[in-house]
């Protein structure tokens, strides 16, 4: 007579498989590989972040190490990249830039679209003289630049990690918050919603429990765009020598460090400028796969 087992599995068993769970994730990495771009942008960025977790593991040399003997010396089996007028080696501050760059926009910009979405929330279910005064003052930070508006505001904070930081929030907050508005007037007169507030529901319920939910594939496109513009950004306020302060492997501080010596290392020059196309690039193509991914 066959043993029965005491163990059963139920759906809320640890050892059990959620099908459900299964298929969101078989349809987003089907959304995300669906064609050659957005599999190529996606591939790109993950190499991207895995580099940005594991550089110091993988880094043949420190971040500042200063080989003298080596100095401006062309890419080779020894330096991949070749070494900068300091005797520093390219790809192992390149790889190091990566967390530099990616972690300090990826930040800035998470930060930017929460509060971006809980300004556009609020002020497009609330409507009046809330929205108007919300709306008019974002507008006279929009009618600058974002470059400008970065270079104004670190002229008061100062050069630093923290102030770019800041920059970056301040400066996309009011591109999130007009975007999540503009989704909002179109939901907020729905039945749903409606019915929410005839049932007595709160403010905070309506806005996140029901309109957040339409707003979500809008915001996460939004999101992914405003990532890449960060990243750009970031590396252009290096360059520009505002922002992260050497000795930073800040991909645009980089280029501004190899420019004056351009015509001896061009090297040092191409190959961080190249990081910064590439991992954009990436951004925008995997933004298109994500917008699918939620349309679907």
């Amino acid at each position: 007579m066959p043993v029965q087992s005491k163990m059963s599995l139920t759906p809320d068993s640890p050892l059990s498989v959620n099908p459900s769970r299964i298929s969101r994730w078989a349809g987003a990495f089907h959304a995300l590989f669906s064609t050659k771009a957005t599999a190529l942008g996606t591939t790109i960025v993950l190499i991207f972040v895995v580099v940005a977790f594991i550089a110091p593991l993988i880094a043949p040399y420190g971040v500042n190490e200063q080989i003298y003997s080596d100095a401006r010396q062309a890419p080779s089996a020894d330096h991949w990249f070749g070494t900068d007028h300091l005797g520093r080696d390219v790809f192992s501050r390149v790889l190091y830039g990566a967390s530099d760059i990616l972690f300090l926009a990826g930040l800035g910009t998470a930060m930017a679209v929460m509060c971006g979405t809980a300004v556009g929330l609020l002020s497009g279910y609330a409507g009046g003289m809330v929205d108007e005064i919300m709306m008019r003052f974002f507008d006279s930070l929009l009618a600058m630049p974002a470059l400008l508006l970065a270079l104004l505001l670190l002229g008061t904070l100062g050069p630093s990690r923290n102030s770019v930081f800041i920059v970056m929030v301040i400066v996309y907050t009011p591109i999130v918050a007009r975007v999540v508005r503009s989704v909002v007037l179109s939901v907020r007169s729905k039945g749903f919603v409606e019915a929410a507030r005839l049932q007595g529901e709160s403010i905070e319920w309506v806005l996140f429990r029901e309109i957040l939910p339409s707003v979500t594939p809008t915001l996460a496109v939004e999101a992914a765009l405003r990532f890449s513009y960060a990243i750009f950004l970031v590396a252009s306020l290096g360059f520009l020598g505002v922002g992260v302060q050497p000795p930073s492997p800040n991909w645009g501080l980089m280029v501004n460090e190899a420019r004056p010596h351009v015509g001896q290392l061009p090297w040092a020059l191409f190959f961080p400028a190249a990081a910064i196309a590439i991992v954009v690039i990436g951004v925008n193509l995997m933004a298109d796969g994500v917008k699918r991914l939620l349309q679907a």
